[in-house]
């Protein structure tokens, strides 16, 4: 241990620690920009500048290593005037379009101007208008906000992408993508980890807000959303509510306000999903089919595999996500039984999710997805009509897609989908004793293996998330080191519950709070206290094999519920 003090407050440390983590212990704040724990430390920034004895000027807290006897201070007239002019620097290239900007009122920039006073033209406005990307499905990019921290570079890297790079040195530095290309040109797998990356708005959702309040006043068209099974743990972020707080009845009653709408609850799907694919993995052990199965939930995974691991793709399920699933039987089944044409029902889906915003462009699924907004579109939407979120009342969804179970309602959380499929999966091959829940695969921890007897047979499984730890189980799968049956995989670590998507948080936060152990200890609370947990137990879900598919894996579950996937270069 290490014994220092800062500002006058000894603290010991580990050897190894950093300044800002002994702040951190010692309860004091460090201002931070480019730093992101699990994500960057690089001392860039100099945002995080203190005074140490034994260093020769200021130094950069995030990567200074603390020493035995150290005194820092954290707080001088010579720091704070250091922090002011940085902060003053980054705006004079930073295009402060801040009444409109996505991130107005929630961005890491305009708080640090706030408490160092910046003069945000003291050095003058010197910048170029770069020009914006927006030929992306998912992920916009305006070069004008950026203040070069390089996060998202960071968080493209740690998900070994690399779609995006600094490029050039020193005043004309810029962050894009290789020869100049759009981002939808490149490897990008949507993920939108570089988005809620970014302290600022240079990156952020191509927004579907105009074209779903169009709609919504639209009087030839029925509209209905649905939500994903993550939306309901976060939420309420968004609003000032704890985080991990489960809002579900409040979204709903909200949804419901903002015009003539119905609103389904995506966990429905989430069940269908695992019916189907249950019964894919089922039939790929008894008949010898390509093993492992891979989930197939997941879209920034599913492009990732297209780009990366094209030979893999004879081992993804073939099932479509839950949000296509639910699309598509909106636009059947539920046109039908309401007696509604398909081209008047405008379907919109909820998500934590920017890749799915690519997904349903995606000709092999169909189009019938009108619009998927993320969680922060429909926060946005929700703040526009002036619903005060936080006092009003809790309502249900809508039948017949109401009531679902709580192993749709995991999905959210990595390991979710896994799980769900193991209680089906045991069950059908074991009966009603069967367990219910399989601990081994939950918890926040990048890879997760367990082995399970169902019925007469050994099920060996892998749940991954985060596409560097994708990589690290595919390879054990292709070297011959590991022997899985079944392989969970999302592309953002943590699963859905830390989607592109997620409301923006800041690094203050981030940098202290699990965030992804507590959004996903609410999904596994709001399980618990289900009725129904197990996927085949699902009400509608019985309904629609009985009314409209027959049995999972058929012949019309095939044709709506399925899908396949193409080889795509890397760039």
């Amino acid at each position: 241990m290490i014994n220092l003090k800062i500002n006058g407050i000894a603290v010991s440390v580990p050897e190894g620690s950093t300044i800002l983590d002994a702040a951190k212990l010692a309860g004091i704040r460090i201002p931070t920009l480019c730093y992101l724990k699990d994500v960057q430390c690089v001392g860039s920034c100099r945002m995080c500048l203190v005074e140490a004895t034994g260093a020769r000027g200021l130094v950069a807290a995030c990567v200074y290593p603390v020493s035995e006897g150290m005194e820092v201070r954290t707080n001088t007239p010579k720091v704070r005037k250091s922090r002011k002019t940085t902060v003053e620097l980054i705006l004079s290239t930073h295009k402060k379009k801040c009444l409109s900007c996505v991130r107005s009122m929630n961005c890491e920039l305009q708080k640090l101007a706030l408490e160092y006073n910046a003069e945000e033209d003291r050095f003058g406005t010197d910048h170029d208008l770069k020009p914006i990307d927006d030929l992306s499905a998912s992920v916009v990019r305006d070069n004008s906000k950026c203040v070069m921290c390089t996060r998202c570079v960071a968080a493209c890297d740690k998900q070994t992408i690399g779609a995006i790079g600094p490029k050039n040195r020193g005043y004309a530095k810029v962050i894009g993508s290789p020869y100049d290309v759009p981002l939808a040109v490149t490897s990008c797998v949507n993920c939108g980890q570089c988005v809620v990356a970014c302290p600022v708005g240079a990156l952020y959702e191509k927004s579907s807000v105009a074209d779903v309040w169009g709609a919504i006043v639209d009087p030839t068209k029925h509209v209905v959303f649905y939500t994903a099974p993550s939306v309901r743990a976060t939420l309420g972020e968004a609003f000032g509510l704890p985080v991990g707080t489960n809002v579900e009845g409040k979204m709903v009653t909200a949804i419901k306000q903002l015009g003539d709408i119905k609103c389904f609850d995506m966990d429905n799907t989430a069940d269908l999903t695992i019916m189907e694919e249950a019964t894919e993995l089922l039939t790929r052990i008894q008949k010898g089919g390509k093993l492992p199965m891979f989930t197939s939930c997941c879209p920034g995974w599913i492009k990732f595999a297209e780009h990366y691991y094209p030979e893999l793709l004879p081992n993804l399920s073939t099932c479509k996500s839950p949000q296509e699933m639910f699309s598509a039987l909106l636009k059947t089944y539920y046109c039908e039984k309401n007696g509604i044409k398909p081209e008047d029902l405008y379907v919109v889906s909820v998500i934590p999710c920017t890749a799915k915003k690519f997904e349903v462009t995606r000709d092999e699924l169909g189009h019938y997805t009108d619009a998927a907004l993320t969680t922060r579109e429909l926060a946005k939407m929700i703040k526009e009509a002036g619903i005060d979120f936080a006092n009003i009342p809790d309502s249900e969804y809508d039948l017949p897609f109401g009531e679902a179970s709580g192993a749709g309602a995991i999905f959210g959380a990595t390991g979710g989908v896994m799980e769900a499929a193991l209680r089906t999966a045991a069950y059908k091959l074991g009966g009603s004793g069967a367990p219910i829940e399989f601990k081994e695969v939950r918890g926040t921890k990048g890879v997760k293996e367990a082995e399970y007897k169902v019925g007469k047979a050994t099920v060996k499984v892998a749940v991954a998330s985060g596409l560097d730890n994708a990589r690290k189980v595919i390879e054990a799968v292709k070297s011959g080191e590991k022997d899985y049956t079944f392989i969970e995989i999302m592309a953002c670590p943590g699963g859905c519950i830390n989607g592109g998507g997620q409301p923006y948080v800041h690094d203050e936060i981030r940098n202290n709070v699990d965030l992804k152990a507590l959004r996903a200890q609410a999904l596994y609370n709001y399980d618990k206290e289900r009725k129904v947990r197990c996927s085949h137990d699902t009400p509608a879900v019985e309904i629609l094999y009985k009314e409209f598919f027959g049995e999972p894996n058929s012949h019309k579950s095939h044709e709506l519920l399925h899908t396949s996937y193409v080889k795509r270069p890397k760039y």
